[in-house]
């Protein structure tokens, strides 16, 4: 079983090539305790609101990043990245978190563009996580 994850957690896409920071901006969420930080469900999915840009994307099924490598005359050409993530996070935890299942830090989404995210810390680092 995975590690809940909560607000700060360090996110990476396949094609990216920076990390992200997670981030929840629900007041009700409940909360890890002693750090009272927001917990992530599966529909935490949101570009730029949950999951922001990973600096620049490499990916060619990006319409950008495929343009600007035409443009350069085949020379693989980053652009800057926009995730676009249609599904939630999966696999599920098996607690539920605002009427849906727990983020846990094993599971991972992906972006229309090809690239896997995936949870590199979960965002806390208590040895037993326990949701309050």
């Amino acid at each position: 079983m995975g590690r809940i994850v909560c607000l700060g957690a360090m996110l990476q896409c396949s094609f990216g090539m920076a990390p992200s920071t997670f981030s929840v901006f629900d007041p009700t969420r409940p909360t890890l305790t002693p750090a009272k930080l927001p917990i992530g469900n599966i529909m935490d999915n949101k570009p730029i609101v949950n999951i922001p840009p990973f600096g620049m994307c490499q990916s060619m099924a990006n319409p950008t990043v495929a343009s600007a490598t035409a443009a350069a005359m085949g020379t693989l050409t980053p652009m800057p990245c926009m995730p676009v993530i249609v599904a939630p996070w999966a696999p599920p935890g098996q607690l539920r978190i605002s009427n849906f299942p727990v983020l846990l830090d094993n599971a991972c989404c992906m972006c229309t563009w090809g690239g896997q995210i995936s949870i590199k810390f979960p965002g806390n680092n208590l040895p037993n996580t326990t949701a309050t």
